[in-house]
């Protein structure tokens, strides 16, 4: 008999050490579900070619206006298109101080059934 740790699906959790079964919360599973979009380039999923916000792509980019704005635009978009489950309220890109070649995103958005406002963010290098 093998010792090692069974092997879950990500949708299927493994009981806890109460032999429950813990599926996220709406509000977790919206969370990680914007990270996955944010953090996905166009083209990295099977079947769906188009999904992902590609934020690498802003990558050796400076860190001008324009490319807050590209960033802000590509995140609306990106989310209102693959998570129907939240609306977008608003989308903050700021630099980092005294680390210009940072940003820092800071996403409002509204969880649809419950009407509830969260936040999120992430930090985006834009040099290697």
């Amino acid at each position: 008999m093998s010792t090692r740790e069974p092997i879950g699906w990500p949708l299927l959790p493994l009981p806890d050490a109460d032999g429950g079964l813990r599926f996220p919360t709406l509000e977790q599973s919206l969370a990680q579900q914007i990270q996955v979009i944010l953090r996905t380039r166009p083209g990295e999923q099977l079947m769906r070619p188009d999904f992902g916000a590609g934020l690498e792509d802003f990558l050796h980019e400076p860190n001008t206006l324009t490319t807050q704005r590209r960033i802000r635009d590509r995140i609306v978009d990106s989310l209102g298109r693959w998570e129907r489950r939240l609306q977008v309220e608003d989308v903050a890109v700021t630099e980092v101080p005294n680390q210009p070649q940072r940003l820092r995103v800071e996403i409002t958005y509204r969880v649809r059934r419950t009407g509830s406002v969260r936040r999120t963010g992430l930090t985006l290098d834009l040099e290697a």
